[in-house]
């Protein structure tokens, strides 16, 4: 019987290999599949690894509907045995429903990878109604790290190296420049992405400013509060 299975973790964890893996080994296996993508890294109709892996897939839009979308190959002749759906977090809760609805209606497997909660650690919506419908959720076991080396679950947004935890659900950042985006002084604000520990998270420090903590006084004890530090945006700012 087919499934919906949804795939998640923090960034870092692998997620886009494991489609790209999983790709790979059922097409070796003479099964047909549709790769779908949204907000990719390399850009759009892309699947990308941050280890250097990279196919074409197909671009999902608020407009997309999964079940036109296996239908019309079906009726082309393309065989359809399974999608793989990429940064699925970005999907709409209503595209979760229609990726349902292709696994058991049409006999379809759908294999969902996508990140749980945003950087407020509120749950996306499309990741949400996976969690609802999906017939297994599997958190990856390749474990993310935070900058002090414990394992990271929970992704942090930065705005030129300081926390923050206000704005728009999703924004465009870079995800390679944790602890650098304030080297120097941007003409605009940058945004970066970096995955942290529950206590770094809640204290909001990220590698940029545990390293402007290090510099600043490096007497002060390893696990300040991070309000002391000037640029954190806490009562001590």
């Amino acid at each position: 019987m087919a499934e919906l299975v949804f795939f998640s973790g923090t960034m870092d964890c692998g997620k886009s290999t494991l489609a790209l893996q999983m790709d790979h080994n059922h097409r070796a296996r003479g099964r047909g599949g549709v790769r779908f993508s949204r907000n990719d890294r390399a850009g759009e109709s892309r699947i990308s690894s941050r280890l250097g892996l990279e196919t074409d897939a197909v671009e999902v839009v608020d407009g997309t509907d999964f079940w036109e979308e296996v239908i019309l190959r079906r009726t082309q002749g393309q065989r359809v045995d399974y999608l793989i759906c990429d940064e699925a977090q970005f999907y709409t809760p209503e595209q979760v429903e229609q990726l349902a609805k292709v696994v058991d209606e049409i006999d379809v497997d759908v294999f969902a990878f996508g990140i749980t909660a945003d950087f407020r650690t509120r749950l996306f919506p499309g990741s949400r109604r996976l969690v609802e419908l999906a017939d297994r959720v599997q958190v990856l076991q390749v474990e993310a790290l935070c900058w002090c080396g414990r394992r990271a679950t929970h992704n942090a947004r930065t705005v030129d190296g300081v926390m923050v935890t206000e704005g728009a659900q999703v924004v465009v950042g870079d995800v390679d420049m944790a602890g650098e985006s304030a080297a120097v002084e941007p003409l605009v604000p940058v945004v970066g992405y970096e995955t942290l520990c529950r206590r770094h998270y809640m204290r909001r420090v990220t590698a940029h400013g545990a390293a402007l903590m290090g510099q600043q006084d490096p007497l002060l004890p390893f696990e300040v509060d991070a309000c002391l530090w000037r640029g954190s945006g806490g009562t001590g700012a």
